[in-house]
């Protein structure tokens, strides 16, 4: 890398290591990282220059990043498909790479949150009659972006054993 008289604003070795420290934190997108840099100062040319030097050094991976974003939104804040590729859009995934990402949900595993989510709503809802109880179940589950189908199968199982 080349050193840049600038003024306050880091030279590209600067800017480098930092962007390291900030991808070695955590998995970060080119987007977030694009804007980091923008953040620093650094625009066009000298921000790819960066960002290619980010990815030859493994420190930025958009695959990787897919793939541990689809883990954590889905086991941890309970996502479904919908809303979590509704957010890897947000952030400019590619296609293949929300692809890749989404082979980190087991279909088992996948129908086990929505039914855990599901009942543990039900056991906290107030609702007039059984039509209201499934019309707020499946919003609720619908608005952590499981797809409907899903959502109704498992609502129409969980109040007919009622």
């Amino acid at each position: 890398m080349q050193k840049k008289e600038t003024f306050g604003l880091p030279t590209l070795d600067e800017a480098l290591i930092k962007l390291q420290r900030y991808c070695a934190y955590q998995d970060r997108c080119h987007k977030e990282v694009r804007e980091k840099l923008s953040d620093l100062g650094i625009w066009g040319d000298d921000a790819g220059q960066v960002i290619v030097e980010l990815i030859e050094e493994k420190f930025l991976d958009e695959e990787r990043f897919a793939r541990s974003f689809v883990r954590g939104k889905h086991r941890f804040k309970k996502w479904g498909r919908i809303k979590i590729e509704r957010e890897l859009k947000k952030k400019d995934i590619t296609g293949y790479c929300l692809k890749m990402g989404f082979q980190e949900i087991d279909d088992e595993e996948y129908l086990e949150t929505l039914t855990t989510i599901i009942t543990k709503k039900n056991q906290f809802l107030k609702a007039k009659n059984e039509y209201e109880r499934k019309v707020k179940l499946a919003k609720y589950a619908m608005t952590k972006g499981y797809e409907s189908h899903l959502v109704w199968e498992v609502v129409n199982d969980l109040i007919s054993k009622k």
